[in-house]
């Protein structure tokens, strides 16, 4: 079979202007809550797009850990790939893929840091493994092998022990959007396509063209 021939035919239900919130955070809740509720693995697994400072772009999938303050929250290491493009180009764009709903929301926007308490905090509940890793772990830089990962987790692990203080070079990032768009598959492709844009501290709402 050619990946050309690759297809499927959605058969989503319709999304339609008059069912959706006035408010994208609320509208966005509410398909979380529905992929909570079907059962999705990892619902809040979403691309993560950044670029540098000359616009060459890059995408990786990150967790999403918060809804809050009016901005989508993920924790990362501030020394590694992203976290140098978005030194450079505090701008960056969200995007979850939800196929077994037949849904996608693409949320773009500028990004700041959360503040190092709820850093410190999100930190300190994540298992200790991950919080050693965190430490060891010179993200995006080239090793040797995998076993100087190794040597770093277990000596980090031996130094911190079971407490482990939060790396100044890690923590959290909200990404505050600009605009947020609902997708959801229809027959024909010819899906709906729902977009919120902000006007100050407002919200519009339009329809998009598949």
């Amino acid at each position: 079979m050619s990946i050309a021939s690759l297809r499927r035919e959605y058969m989503g239900e319709s999304l339609n202007e008059s069912d959706v919130a006035a408010d994208p955070f609320v509208q966005f809740q509410r398909w979380f809550d529905e992929a909570l509720r079907a059962g999705l693995p990892m619902p809040n697994a979403m691309t993560l797009a950044t670029a540098t400072a000359g616009g060459m772009p890059s995408a990786r999938i990150v967790l999403l850990k918060g809804i809050d303050h009016g901005g989508f929250v993920f924790f990362t290491n501030y020394r590694s790939r992203k976290g140098r493009e978005l030194a450079e180009n505090p701008r960056a764009a969200l995007l979850f893929h939800w196929t077994e709903l037949e849904r996608e929301v693409r949320i773009e926007g500028g990004i700041e840091k959360v503040t190092a308490t709820e850093s410190d905090d999100y930190f300190a509940s994540r298992p200790l493994g991950s919080r050693h890793a965190a430490i060891a772990s010179p993200q995006s830089e080239p090793v040797a092998n995998r076993g100087v990962l190794e040597q770093k987790f277990a000596a980090a692990a031996t130094t911190c022990g079971d407490t482990p203080k939060r790396p100044a070079h890690w923590g959290g990032y909200r990404l505050r959007p600009a605009s947020v768009e609902f997708w959801q598959g229809r027959p024909n492709r010819l899906h709906d396509r729902l977009l919120y844009s902000r006007d100050g501290e407002r919200w519009t709402l339009g329809r998009l063209a598949p």
